[in-house]
């Protein structure tokens, strides 16, 4: 019987390096070697080479695959053919393992009950796959081999749904490796299970052999691997920071920082690779009749095809600067990953976006941003392929970096991509929501380079905003946001926040600005709740909120803006309205920009009709003003066609005056529409603020309205307010990407001002919005 305590003994020496330290992939070389051949003299001891009927001794995992690392358990299988003695010849290999305490996974069985088991239980079907030969009867190893093989050709296919449910499972325990501080080595998402996946599809000719890229990536998480466990003297799979500074050195990568950046890309590589192998193994939907799958529009050019967001069949990328966010803010927004047919086209001919950008890549930058959860893997996907770092070259100083404070889960990319996430829960908090998710999404960009991340951070973010062609002033306002973001959390649990001064100075630093203030209470919330457990306490938020209360204090009554008075092409139509006593329409196009122009008679309403013919006709509306004049109102709209091109103006003519006098079923249509295109859940759910004396008149009062934006919202809106018997005096409408932010002054049609009213006209809008 061979002796267990020697094998350990020997490899304790080759981990000790007392003939000079092995390099890690040698190491596992020289484990492999060592392992085969004390298993091959046990097996010889044991009697396999001359059991009649043949026996054989099969090695699965690591050393099958000729990839054992240090401490990892052997995996084992003793193939028979129906030997009566082969339970002896089992104890007397397994037992000196046991008496020497070496991890051993083992099984006995004939091919059959192998092939069998491997039918049932997918672990055991790719465990097969990387059996090899070590002692005994070649021949019934290579048969069972080889039928594991074609079984496997066979069974593939059909094995993906279970598959996928279990490495989706895994991730949800294990984490991811790229962006993460601790990574685990093996079954977090990026990792070695996951490559074994990508060869197990390979091996079932689904998906092509892992390339050099790929190889590359397994290479250094094994090497990883290896120097773990070569450090610590056991079993261990996840990298924490005190080993990963040995595991560094050891590596030639200088410090944890180094290795952890290109542990990040590591895992990136493969879990991309992997992402994007399952979606291309399984079979697009088809319908009941066996049709292919339908393409719905989700933007324009965008449509969903199948579960993949694509390209229309007309979509011309080389001339359409704004479609790749258009395509990356529809798979945000439905959760549905980008078809890697579509990420090649926009690779290969999409158009750099010239500064400033257009009005569309804007909204759609602003629209992806406020995705929420969807975005992550958004914006995964155009890293991936060369085209974040298009929009933002300013990317690749974060990407991949690691965090230099132990509270901060994930790399600094990740972590701007989450503050965003976080970010889009809030935006109903904030007057200017798409300055919010903009600087979240730049707040930490100066990171990662020798000076002060905050002061170089405003300078970048300032340079990006123009880019992206904001004002002047919203340029200075995320700014701003980026060198002040970690003013209020300082501030609060620094400093006395009951003192004047304190709230003084604050309010200097920050320009008297109260929009940029709620902008940096927000920003503050979902940058602790992106950093990682704990940061975000009942604590700080109360702190917090007490040290931005005693700033609106200061500031308050600058937070609003009524719209401008009418000019006189409007008061002209509102006129021709009152003397017809219908409605009238102007509509004026600037490229898919159009401008409406509506009027009516006092009696008649406005807000519903425009609203609704607008939605009736995938009119997406960027602004609304809404004012009275001299017996009438008139509106004016800012709107670009979600889908396709500018409806047809005499259309919009007749549905308005259809709207107008009652004969056109707006909410039925509407219904239908949204029952065909869809509306995502709300990420966020709506708020309802109240604004007294800001206006004329002390039975008017400011209803705001912040809630994520959906077909015929404003039109539904109008409605509620319509039943509520609420008179809107005039009306400020905003869509800034996936949000809005309307502004309704309101009167009761009778009577007063009551708490009553407000809460009935408050639970109404809120409802609509929802």
């Amino acid at each position: 019987m061979a002796d267990g305590g020697e094998l350990v003994k020997a490899t304790e020496r080759l981990l000790e390096g007392r003939h000079g330290r092995l390099g890690s992939s040698a190491l596992r070389a020289a484990l492999v070697d060592l392992y085969e051949f004390w298993l091959g003299r046990g097996a010889s001891a044991a009697g396999v080479d001359t059991a009649e009927p043949g026996v054989a001794l099969v090695a699965v995992g690591g050393l099958g695959r000729r990839e054992l690392v240090p401490f990892s358990d052997l995996d084992l299988l003793l193939v028979h053919n129906g030997n009566s003695g082969v339970g002896e010849i089992a104890d007397a290999l397994w037992y000196p393992l046991w008496d020497a305490k070496v991890g051993l996974d083992h099984s006995v069985r004939t091919p059959g009950e192998a092939l069998k088991v491997a039918s049932e239980d997918l672990r055991v079907a790719m465990g097969l796959l990387d059996a090899r030969h070590l002692a005994g009867d070649a021949e019934l190893s290579g048969r069972l081999v080889t039928a594991a093989r074609d079984q496997w050709r066979r069974t593939a296919r059909k094995q993906i749904p279970d598959m996928t449910a279990s490495v989706r499972q895994r991730w949800a325990r294990s984490g991811e490796i790229a962006q993460s501080a601790e990574p685990d080595l093996k079954h977090g998402r990026g990792g070695l299970r996951d490559f074994a996946v990508l060869e197990a599809l390979a091996a079932a000719q689904l998906t092509a052999r892992p390339g050099e890229e790929l190889l590359e990536a397994k290479g250094l998480l094994l090497d990883v691997r290896t120097e773990l466990r070569r450090e610590i003297r056991r079993e261990r799979d996840v990298l924490s920071a005190p080993e990963a500074e040995l595991v560094a050195a050891e590596l030639g990568f200088g410090d944890r920082f180094t290795l952890a950046r290109k542990l990040s890309g590591a895992g990136r590589t493969i879990a991309y690779a992997l992402d994007v192998a399952l979606r291309s193994t399984v079979e697009p939907p088809r319908t009941r009749f066996g049709r292919r799958p339908a393409r719905t529009p989700l933007a324009e050019n965008v449509v969903l095809h199948g579960n993949e967001v694509a390209l229309a069949r007309d979509a011309v990328p080389a001339k359409d600067p704004a479609l790749l966010l258009r395509v990356a803010a529809a798979s945000a927004r439905t959760g549905k990953p980008i078809a890697l047919g579509t990420l090649k086209a926009l690779a290969e001919s999409a158009p750099e976006l010239r500064a400033p950008w257009p009005a569309e890549a804007l909204n759609a930058l602003v629209e992806l941003l406020g995705a929420g959860e969807g975005l992550v893997d958004a914006v995964e996907s155009l890293d991936r392929t060369g085209l974040w770092s298009r929009l933002f070259p300013e990317w690749g100083a974060v990407r991949d970096l690691p965090p230099r404070s132990p509270v901060h889960q994930w790399t600094v990319d990740r972590h701007l991509v989450r503050t965003c996430v976080e970010a889009a829960k809030l935006t109903t908090t904030v007057p200017r929501p798409d300055l919010l998710l903009i600087g979240a999404l730049l707040h930490d960009i100066g990171k990662g380079r020798d000076a002060d991340h905050s002061e170089l951070g405003a300078k970048i973010s300032a340079q990006v905003a123009t880019r992206l062609g904001l004002s002047p002033a919203d340029v200075g306002t995320v700014s701003a946001m980026v060198r002040h973001h970690l003013l209020l959390p300082h501030t609060a649990t620094r400093r006395d926040i009951g003192e004047p001064a304190t709230v003084a100075r604050v309010v200097k630093t920050l320009d008297s600005d109260l929009v940029l203030v709620e902008l940096l209470h927000a920003l503050t919330q979902a940058d602790s709740l992106a950093t990682g457990p704990g940061v975000w306490t009942d604590w700080k938020a109360r702190l917090l909120a007490e040290l931005v209360s005693g700033c609106e204090e200061v500031l308050r009554g600058k937070g609003f803006t009524a719209p401008t008075p009418m000019d006189d092409e409007q008061r002209e139509l509102v006129a021709s309205a009152v003397a017809s006593g219908t409605g009238e329409i102007r509509i004026s196009a600037h490229g898919k920009v159009v401008t409406v122009l509506l009027a009516v008679p006092a009696h008649a309403e406005l807000l519903a009709p425009a609203a609704g013919v607008l939605a009736l006709n995938s009119l997406e509306v960027h602004s609304a003003v809404l004012r009275g004049h001299d017996g009438g109102r008139a509106g004016v709209f800012t709107a670009s066609p979600k889908f396709g091109s500018l409806p047809d103006a005499t259309l919009l003519r007749e549905q308005f005056a259809r709207a107008v006098a009652g004969t056109l079923p707006l909410t039925q249509r509407l219904a239908a529409k949204e029952r065909d295109y869809g509306s995502p859940a709300a990420p966020v759910p709506p708020k309802v603020l109240w604004f007294d004396d800001e206006t004329s008149g002390p039975d008017t009062v400011v209803l705001e309205l912040r809630a994520a934006d959906r077909i015929g919202l404003l039109f539904r809106v109008a409605g509620a307010l319509r039943r509520c018997d609420a008179e809107v005096r005039w009306a400020k409408a905003s869509t800034l990407g996936g949000a809005v932010v309307d502004s309704f002054a309101v009167t009761p049609r009778s009577g007063r001002i009551e708490p009553g009213w407000r809460r009935e006209v408050e639970q109404a809008v809120l409802t609509a919005a929802s």
